[in-house]
């Protein structure tokens, strides 16, 4: 087996909590709807990728739902977002500080949630700072499980995907990391946590 040289790290339910139930189900709610429809699927996706701006993302969803307020909205939007436990931060100081492995981040995610990361997590340029890569979806361009955003971190950093552990909690995600070689962890945030990675998955180190 190929000796693992480099970790890429999902960020929702790997290193911040997230509350996708509870999320959706306040989501539904208050657009009072039964199902999210295909086309605010599409929507959130581009958003994700970076492909429409934060404003005319907003300005569609009050379009279409023109009783609710901005404020309402953005609440629905980031009401996924939840705590960062501070020993997570140590554990990924501690390996950059080890230097024994490069340091990835990949992410779905967007302008708006970021944000509030950044306006909520106070120690969050310290965690980006710890990454040697940070890819966030709507930055790049690219978003999981496409093929070609997997393709674009082995490209920009000349890496092979079976010297590469990619850890995600979505299966669709991790599914497709596997059939492009990567060894994977898809990780089950409700009973497993990232510090743990060397003595759960020790049998890939």
């Amino acid at each position: 087996m190929s000796k693992i040289k480099t970790l890429v790290f999902d960020f929702g339910d790997v290193f911040i909590n997230l509350d996708k139930e509870g999320a959706m189900q306040h989501a539904l709610n208050i657009f009072e709807l039964d199902i999210f429809p295909e086309g605010l699927i599409a929507i959130n996706s581009l958003y994700e990728r970076g492909l429409i701006a934060t404003e005319e993302f907003l300005e569609f969803y009050l379009d279409n739902f023109p009783e609710l307020s901005r404020e309402t909205v953005l609440d629905a939007w980031n009401g996924i977002l939840k705590d960062f436990p501070n020993y997570r931060l140590e554990f990924i100081q501690k390996l950059a500080q080890e230097k024994e492995y490069q340091l990835i981040l990949l992410s779905n995610t967007n302008e708006l949630h970021i944000n509030w990361i950044k306006e909520n997590i106070a120690f969050y340029e310290k965690f980006k700072s710890c990454f040697d890569q940070f890819y966030l979806s709507h930055e790049i361009g690219l978003r999981k499980p496409n093929a070609d955003i997997f393709q674009f971190v082995l490209n920009e950093n000349q890496l092979k995907a079976n010297e590469c552990l990619f850890i995600d909690d979505t299966k669709d995600n991790t599914d497709r990391a596997q059939e492009m070689g990567f060894h994977i962890w898809n990780i089950d945030e409700t009973s497993e946590d990232i510090i743990d990675l060397f003595s759960l998955k020790k049998h890939l180190f």
